[in-house]
């Protein structure tokens, strides 16, 4: 995996962003993921998937993707484009889920980074050093690191493809 990661960010700054808005119920029924991305975030902006680019991030609040155990929430996230949330918290489902599949890397910063961020900003992530760069506003921040085990199956790009 390459271990730094640039994109331009989509920032909704609120807590709690549950799984029915990543992805409402009436969804789950869709099997393909380009068609299940058109419908990302719907309820909170209905626009998003239109303008996400490929290698993009999303910077939210508090306990990202609490809510059900669906796997459709990180799917339809990265089928968008995201590679990456940044929040200060996640739901443990919703994290897992997104580091096992191999769909998108949750990245934990303070609130106060998450502050600090605008939307559409420029930031560099370095996954191996543990740092953002904001290329928009020449600022660097501090991310948490992944624990060792995540650290591997995100290094092989998934669960399924983790050799220990």
């Amino acid at each position: 995996m390459n271990q730094t990661l640039k994109g331009r960010v989509h920032k909704y700054d609120r807590d709690n962003i549950d799984t029915d808005v990543i992805i409402p119920g009436p969804y789950l029924k869709i099997h393909d993921h380009k068609e299940l991305a058109k419908h990302a975030l719907e309820g909170l902006d209905p626009k998003f998937p239109e303008k996400v680019q490929a290698g993009d991030f999303l910077v939210a609040g508090s306990n990202f993707g609490c809510g059900s155990s669906r796997e459709h929430a990180p799917i339809a996230l990265s089928q968008t484009g995201i590679r990456a949330i940044l929040a200060p918290t996640f739901a443990r489902i919703f994290y897992r889920n997104a580091v096992d599949g191999g769909y998108l890397l949750p990245i934990e910063i303070d609130k106060e980074t998450v502050k600090k961020i605008s939307d559409r900003d420029e930031l560099e992530i370095d996954i191996a050093y543990n740092t953002i760069r904001n290329v928009t506003k020449n600022e660097q921040y501090p991310m948490k690191p992944f624990p060792e085990l995540i650290a591997k199956i995100v290094e092989a790009g998934g669960l399924m493809k983790y050799r220990p």
